[in-house]
């Protein structure tokens, strides 16, 4: 197909969008891929003048306003710009490119530069009492830096900051919950490295893995100011003493535990539930990424997550085996499996302060830090009042041979604007002091590096967490956030549900996620 032809062909689709009768973007996307071109579509607006094209041998792409389609006719042709409802991004042997984009981007030259205007705007997903107190202790950290810093919380905040930057107006910087959307705005965010940020001494005292989650290419486009821990198994003290029960610090002592449990009939040993409506099957997702981050270490995991090592591979097979044998084994779990399919995560927990086996009581939990906000209000009570005497937790165990591990989220740090003003705000909030004005008061918070003061804490549960985060080699993103959509918030649900409920075997559940994962 001619530029011409293609030009006029997007011209078109655009007239219909526009007027609400054209094709969708993924009919123009299946369409020009059909013609051999390689489509990226961005989930934003861009205004794309179709006609306009001329001979260049490569241009650094950028997305967001006034772009234009060049390929290979040096001929110039106007026409109404028209709006997309998406970015589409094509090359083929002729070199065919959107350029001329707005934004910030690849080589650090449109953006703001300079010192700034002693303003910096933040963008969160985070709202109310944790918003505020977030607001405190940045106006406290800008009466010694002189910088005024304003946070913005947006509940949708994923389609506002998107909306933001495509129409050319971005905060300063934005706080994402989940790395996938800020990748996603790798073309408009600027790499902290430009904006003469050393990250290498920012993460020098985190985890490994921590530092790296929002890399792309070798640079850095986000940093975690505030991170939580998944790998933590939750247990009543008073009923571990009761039954003579020791804390596992190995995975030997976790088995040699569950094996007392069971032998003495003294209950199960794991409380286990799957069901979380739409989203039922993600705590079973938890439990693989445990094992294959520490089976195969943080590389291999990484590889997992991009697609590039299979769930049928030897490592994920490995991994799986090791939580059927933890969960799905004769005794593990009351009612087993199929029981734990169609328990509500948040109630599985319970069966924690509830004495004896005809009860259904269970020894320990597999669950993120958020899941005290779930216990009984009896315990939460005993929780705020310091009380630690029938719930505590202690790290999930790694197998022999294997690095101590931790599996958790965050949320990460990315900038629109390279100032000096936006520098020293990004430097502050992903540094080691940050809290110290404040926030560290907020339960929900703790902070990536392991050298933070932990008095700045109120609970015994920020300390204990950050205790387990500083032990630990590796710490291992979510994995299943970070996978295409229809993979890890659809079919490792729908599959593992269906493995742990004896509807098949784990190697059916694994063939099908493999099937489903896009352009494999």
């Amino acid at each position: 197909m001619s530029v011409p032809a293609l030009a006029s062909i997007l011209a078109s689709y655009a007239t219909g969008i526009e007027k609400g009768t054209g094709s969708s973007v993924g009919a123009i996307s299946r369409m020009l891929e059909n013609q051999g071109y390689r489509v990226v579509i961005f989930d934003m607006l861009a205004r794309i003048d179709a006609h306009r094209y001329r001979n260049v041998e490569s241009v650094p792409y950028r997305t967001v306003t006034d772009c234009r389609l060049i390929g290979e006719d040096n001929t110039m042709r106007r026409s109404q710009q028209k709006r997309f409802a998406a970015a589409i991004a094509l090359t083929s042997a002729a070199g065919l490119v959107l350029a001329g984009c707005t934004g910030g981007g690849d080589d650090g030259d449109s953006g703001e530069t300079g010192g700034g205007d002693g303003e910096v705007t933040i963008m969160g997903a985070f709202t109310d009492a944790q918003a505020d107190a977030f607001q405190a202790d940045l106006d406290a950290w800008s009466e010694e830096s002189g910088i005024t810093v304003t946070y913005d919380g947006n509940t949708d905040f994923q389609t506002a900051v998107v909306a933001r930057a495509t129409a050319g107006n971005p905060p300063d910087i934005a706080i994402y919950p989940q790395p996938g959307v800020l990748k996603s705005q790798t073309n408009t965010l600027f790499p902290l490295e430009d904006l003469g940020i050393d990250v290498e001494s920012i993460i020098a005292d985190e985890a490994n893995g921590l530092g790296t989650i929002a890399q792309v290419d070798g640079q850095t486009f986000g940093l975690p100011y505030s991170i939580n821990v998944k790998s933590l198994v939750w247990y009543n003290p008073s009923a571990f003493e009761a039954a003579g029960l020791e804390v596992p610090t190995t995975d030997a002592e976790l088995t040699a535990i569950q094996d007392q449990i069971m032998s003495e009939d003294l209950g199960y040993p794991w409380c286990v539930g799957l069901e979380s409506g739409a989203a039922t099957g993600w705590p079973a997702t938890d439990w693989l990424e445990e094992y294959v981050l520490r089976y195969g270490g943080l590389d291999d995991y990484n590889s997992w997550i991009a697609g590039d090592i299979l769930f049928e591979s030897d490592l994920v097979t490995e991994a799986g085996d090791k939580v059927a044998d933890e969960l799905l084994a004769d005794g593990k779990v009351n009612g087993g499996g199929q029981a734990a399919a169609t328990t509500s995560f948040q109630t599985a927990g319970n069966q924690l302060f509830v004495e004896g086996k005809d009860n259904g009581q269970c020894f320990m939990m597999r669950q993120g830090s958020f899941i005290a906000d779930f216990f009984p209000d009896d315990i939460k009570a005993q929780i705020a009042d310091g009380d630690l005497s029938n719930i505590n937790f202690f790290q999930l165990p790694s197998p022999e041979g294997t690095d101590t591990a931790m599996l958790g989220g965050g949320d990460l740090v990315g900038a629109f604007t390279n100032d000096e003003d936006t520098k020293a705000v990004v430097e502050y909030i992903t540094g080691v002091d940050f809290g110290t004005n404040g926030y560290a008061s907020q339960a929900i918070f703790l902070s990536p590096h392991n050298d933070f003061d932990t008095s700045f804490y109120t609970t015994e549960f920020q300390v204990a967490a950050q205790e387990l985060l500083a032990s630990s080699t590796l710490f291992g993103f979510d994995a299943s956030d970070q996978m295409p959509g229809e993979v890890g918030a659809g079919t490792e649900w729908t599959e593992l549900t269906s493995w742990f409920a004896g509807q098949q075997t784990m190697e059916q559940a694994f063939a099908a996620i493999d099937a489903s994962w896009p352009d494999r």
